[in-house]
């Protein structure tokens, strides 16, 4: 009987501990990730592309988190995707000259925005708009890329060797 009471208590405690720890994840994911705001500031960017970069993204700068990519919508005017950027407040002296380009972690990581610093004296201000971007490097398109210049070389080719 002492001994049922001990597997039962401790499949008890190792339950009560996993619902913790999921509970702490959860936590940490949605605060991050889905609408808990950090003081901060807003940025905006317009970029031709942006891959696979998903909101809560992180934003860098000199390889330091910044900021989290806070929304993701279309401009319809000029088809343009506008990133939303949410910058922490500690990081309020951002030249405005300073560009924004979409990089991928690792060959097949997940994307996120990395800022390179400007020269400018005057810092972003929150709902400024990031002029100078670049836009994901789409690695489905530059496989097409390269194998259609692969197909035209060698059609080339052929045609020389045939005249």
């Amino acid at each position: 009987m002492r001994q049922t009471r001990a597997i039962e208590l401790g499949t008890g405690l190792f339950v009560l501990f996993g619902f913790a720890a999921l509970l702490f994840m959860v936590n940490a994911i949605t605060s991050e990730r889905f609408g808990i705001q950090s003081a901060g500031y807003q940025l905006s960017a317009e970029f031709d592309n942006i891959g696979g970069l998903k909101v809560g993204a992180p934003v860098s700068m000199a390889g330091v988190t910044i900021g989290r990519v806070a929304r993701i919508e279309f401009n319809p005017k000029d088809f343009r995707a506008v990133v939303h950027l949410r910058i922490d407040s500690q990081y309020n002296r951002i030249p405005n000259d300073s560009d924004a380009a979409i990089f991928t972690q690792g060959l097949l990581g997940s994307q996120y925005i990395g800022m390179t610093a400007g020269g400018a004296e005057t810092p972003y201000k929150d709902n400024d708009h990031i002029e100078l971007t670049q836009s994901a490097l789409v690695l489905e398109n530059l496989i097409s890329k390269f194998l259609v210049n692969f197909a035209e070389g060698k059609s080339k080719s052929a045609e020389e060797s045939s005249k």
